[in-house]
């Protein structure tokens, strides 16, 4: 992932509203929710709740689909995972602790000596 879209992908999600929606739509998984049911768990009105979703899907972070009258909306999985692999990419780079990151849990970085 090169910056410009992480830093795409952060500002998107750097706001209350728009990461609550897309933390809902990786609960939901692969089904995702649809928009209005995004309206009931959230609470927003349709124009600001639109508003929040075009600036994720702009991002790469979600994806809609028209299924008849219903638009159903899903988190992007690639997009996350290319985005928490760059900003994990060099953990621990300059550590000699070559085993202090697994990247299915967390970094836990050693403690560098000055």
């Amino acid at each position: 992932m090169k910056s410009k879209i992480a830093l795409a992908c952060l500002n998107a999600l750097a706001q209350e509203h728009r990461l609550n929606i897309f933390r809902l739509l990786v609960q939901a998984g692969e089904t995702g929710m649809a928009v209005g049911e995004l309206a009931g768990a959230t609470g927003l009105a349709g124009a600001t709740l639109t508003n929040h979703l075009h600036i994720l899907r702009r991002a790469g972070m979600v994806s809609d689909e028209r299924q008849g009258r219903v638009i159903q909306c899903r988190a992007n999985y690639q997009q996350m995972n290319a985005l928490l692999g760059f900003l994990t990419e060099n953990c621990c780079a300059d550590s000699a602790d070559a085993g202090c990151c697994d990247p299915v849990t967390v970094c836990k970085p050693t403690r560098r000596k000055i």
